[in-house]
């Protein structure tokens, strides 16, 4: 589904031979992005002491540091590119840089029962960075303490509505039911990490994990330590220790990558990636979108939703703070997504309609002047606080009383997941997400269910339609997938859709490595070569 190992051959313009390859950047497309940010980026470069550092070990410097590192909050991007399948792995992973699909992990092997059942044969030998063996009972103590009402996991929200029950019949053997019957359930298994089965049932600062990695260090807002473990059950990585660093501004991370201050700097800006040698472009598997809230006024008229989309003029952004290659959203997945609907099209920007909208609606009582408040993630994507001001302008511009709030990762997940706070008029979540995996199923209920964590929808059709393709296979299961990107589309206009990303990775020449689709999501240490 990916364009596997051939991130250097999209960004050079050589066409990605895998069947699932949806971007071709030429590097001229990439540098030649009107200047206009440049100069300010390029301004806040600051001076950063060179590292002694082992010819095994790498400094990686990302844009925004990590809250947590518990493993059942993996799934957030910059907390699965250190710890997923670096520190805790997951029983099974899809292989995204080539065609092997779904590969085993701590499981060798699964098995359709029928009824919903699916049972799991579990690796033998493998251990926890604290010596203990890894079994069964780990599993089923992982999947409970994902649900458990102690914590707010971000890997349970992939299960939707799906009742989980596990069945441990040995060490090295669970079943697994689920209700109703979820025919990929294998696939689901790729988003829970694995921890020890004395984990408690709260957030953790020292994970434990079956992964080739251990954290030794953690100074909160500093940096990260791991070291690779000489008791690891499978392969060892050639990586022998990783420092991850935290820097905002892409430029810096950009300019310590080419200094040899770091090696790896993923996500930087097309103004920075100036560097045939060093900067990768790539089909990214994230979509950047606003969360409306259709349960308050004035945006549960969809009148006013229909205005917040055409008065956006998405086609500005891509070739100045977005790179070429950048492509306009018409789902809350990317184009290589199971069921993708081609008959859908990008909201046209028509801001003369908007107003007309907005004007209709008033006239019908609707209270349009009511405050329209955009949350924005710093550090979410590169250029991230340009995007939102120029879209609060949008807005203004058309009679819109939008207002922007620029939120760090903790203050964000308190609007983007349930429950929302309250709030005069309506807050718009801008945010992007991320699916690499294949299947609307990671994304759809959590995003639009009236019960998702992460929905402002309460539509009982949708949520119908949602669990009908959730249980279907085959072709029917991708017919079903359609009919509901073009209802939640067409019929709720459920947000905002902006922009299937294109991610852009300064890397340095000392390392074998190629980023991918992944690289959003996680940063597979093992995955790296030295040259």
């Amino acid at each position: 589904m990916a364009c596997g190992n051939r991130g250097q051959d999209i960004l050079h313009g050589r066409t990605c031979s895998a069947a699932h390859a949806v971007a071709k950047l030429q590097w001229e497309e990439i540098v030649n992005i009107k200047p206009l940010l440049a100069g300010a980026l390029l301004a806040s470069t600051t001076v950063v002491p060179a590292m002694a550092q082992a010819n095994t070990d790498i400094v990686v410097v990302l844009g925004e540091e990590l809250d947590l590192v518990d493993p059942c909050m993996a799934t957030r991007s910059n907390i699965g590119r250190v710890i997923m399948q670096n520190i805790s792995e997951t029983l099974t992973e899809l292989d995204v840089r080539g065609d092997a699909g779904l590969m085993p992990r701590l499981a060798e092997s699964w098995e359709d029962l029928g009824d919903g059942t699916w049972q799991f044969k579990l690796r033998e030998g493998a251990t926890f960075s604290d010596g203990s063996a890894f079994d069964a009972n780990d599993v089923k103590h992982s999947f409970d303490r994902v649900f458990s009402d102690q914590l707010t996991c971000e890997s349970a929200r992939y299960f939707a509505d799906t009742d989980l029950t596990f069945e441990v019949l040995d060490d090295a053997t669970i079943n697994v039911t689920a209700e109703p019957a979820q025919p990929i359930l294998p696939l689901l298994m790729s988003l829970v990490t694995i921890v020890p089965s004395e984990t408690p049932m709260e957030f953790v600062r020292d994970p434990i994990g079956t992964g080739p990695y251990v954290m030794s260090e953690w100074t909160a807002g500093q940096q990260i330590v791991l070291d690779r473990r000489d008791d690891y059950w499978g392969e060892q990585p050639a990586v022998t220790k990783a420092t991850y660093l935290f820097r905002s501004e892409p430029a810096v991370r950009a300019g310590m990558v080419a200094a040899g201050e770091a090696d790896i700097a993923p996500l930087i800006t097309p103004e920075v990636a100036d560097n045939r040698n060093l900067d990768f472009a790539y089909a990214n598997s994230e979509t950047v979108y606003l969360r409306i809230d259709s349960q308050d006024a004035p945006t549960d008229d969809i009148r006013v939703r229909q205005a917040l989309n055409a008065a956006i003029d998405r086609e500005a952004f891509i070739g100045t703070v977005l790179p070429e290659g950048t492509e306009l959203a018409v789902a809350i997945t990317p184009p290589t997504t199971l069921g993708w609907n081609p008959d859908l099209t990008p909201p046209a920007f028509d801001p003369e309609r908007a107003r007309q909208l907005l004007a209709e609606a008033q006239a019908d009582g609707v209270d349009t002047s009511l405050p329209i408040e955009i949350i924005a993630r710093t550090g979410n994507f590169a250029n991230v606080t340009e995007v939102a001001e120029a879209i609060t302008q949008m807005l203004t511009d058309v009679g819109f009383n939008a207002s922007l709030r620029m939120v760090e990762v903790a203050e964000h997940e308190q609007f983007y997941s349930k429950p929302y706070p309250e709030s005069e008029g309506t807050r718009l979540i801008l945010a992007q997400h991320d699916n690499s995996r294949g299947d609307p199923v990671f994304s759809m209920f959590f995003k639009y269910a009236s019960e998702g964590t992460q929905s402002g929808v309460a539509d009982p059709e949708l949520d119908e339609m949602i669990a009908n393709a959730s249980a279907a296979t085959g072709d029917d299961r991708a017919a079903l997938w359609s009919e509901v990107f073009a209802y939640v589309q067409e019929q709720i206009v459920a947000d905002v859709l902006l922009f299937h990303m294109v991610g852009i990775s300064r890397v340095s020449e000392r390392l074998d490595f190629t980023p991918t689709i992944a690289t959003n999501a996680q940063l597979q240490l093992s995955e790296i070569g030295f040259k």
